[in-house]
């Protein structure tokens, strides 16, 4: 097991499968990431917040390039550390930050953009002087990432988009779901839920206790006072999944881009709101990224058969080696 995550195992679980429970803030006060953690001033509807980030230098010698990591909705930046000492070994500096809303920055209750959070991401290269990044994003930071491409094209030197969500439409198959049934769904979630949730709609290929870090970090948010404000940021993100999509502008994208997928992957947000008979066809995410793939000026696709939507953490090796031949040829 990777060390950072038999880091947090020691800390969060009495035992190798289940997690305690630790009170945390709904910034991760007091829960420890692999890098120092830096912030930058920013404010969002009028109100002042902090985007966390932590910013690695290269290691031997540096190529002069920097990678930013985009991470999911379900996961804090630190779920990054399996990917940073690969890229760090190759020369390239790696920026890695929590977007609003998630992790260690502030938690807006406002309604969320992709282009605000473009936006946010371009004032962090900004204040690091950081003209041109390639970009490596997972999940929900995938439809971040495409964002980012079409609406600061001359920012993004290439895009690795690891199990991207965002491939399909999910208003054609799920109607609107408002906020009170999100926010009463999401409350009433146990950590035995949270826990096959992850493992099913995943489709993963690891063991529970893998993931038990991130269980433990959500059961850790429900005693924070602050918790309701935590909830209604979370919620807030579904809305923009469903309500923002980017593969309408996936072939547009100009940026070298590479798909990397796991053959198991059927991830759909939103899925357990479709009718029964529209279910079935949603979540085919290595086939439409194949297909939107060859629909790019320069976009191609690698599937990783047997893996499911982690396939940082559940492929690591062959994952890193594909992202870092990928990035030295583009």
């Amino acid at each position: 097991m990777h060390v950072l995550l038999l880091a947090l195992l020691l800390a969060f679980s009495p035992g190798p499968a289940r997690a305690q429970t630790t009170p945390l803030g709904i910034a991760l006060e007091g829960f420890a990431y692999p890098h120092p953690v830096r912030y930058l001033d920013l404010t969002r509807d009028g109100e002042r917040q902090r985007l966390a980030y932590m910013d690695i230098p290269a290691a031997g010698n540096a190529n002069g390039r920097t990678v930013v990591l985009l991470h999911g909705r379900n996961f804090p930046s630190s779920y990054w550390q399996p990917v940073i000492p690969s890229l760090t070994a190759a020369g390239y500096r790696v920026v890695v930050p929590d977007q609003l809303g998630f992790g260690k920055s502030s938690k807006p209750v406002g309604p969320f953009t992709f282009d605000g959070m473009a936006a946010d991401t371009v004032a962090l290269l900004d204040a690091l002087g950081l003209a041109r990044v390639d970009v490596v994003a997972h999940s929900m930071g995938g439809m971040l990432a495409v964002r980012l491409a079409r609406n600061a094209p001359t920012r993004v030197n290439s895009l690795v988009l690891e199990a991207p969500i965002g491939l399909e439409d999910y208003r054609f198959a799920v109607p609107p779901v408002s906020d009170e049934t999100l926010l009463k769904r999401e409350g009433e979630l146990t950590a035995p839920a949270y826990r096959k949730q992850l493992m099913t709609s995943y489709a993963l290929s690891l063991p529970e206790s893998a993931i038990e870090p991130f269980v433990a970090l959500r059961e850790g948010v429900k005693s924070s006072g602050e918790y309701p404000r935590w909830l209604q940021s979370f919620v807030n993100s579904y809305q923009i999944i469903w309500g923002q999509p980017v593969v309408h502008e996936i072939p547009l994208v100009r940026a070298p881009t590479l798909f990397v997928m796991g053959g198991n992957d059927r991830n759909a947000p939103g899925k357990a709101f479709a009718p029964p008979e529209l279910q079935a066809g949603m979540g085919d995410n290595a086939g439409l990224a194949r297909a939107l793939a060859a629909r790019m000026p320069d976009g191609r696709a690698v599937v990783f058969e047997g893996i499911g939507h982690l396939v940082h953490m559940e492929a690591t090796d062959r994952f890193n080696a594909a992202t870092i031949e990928f990035l030295n040829t583009h």
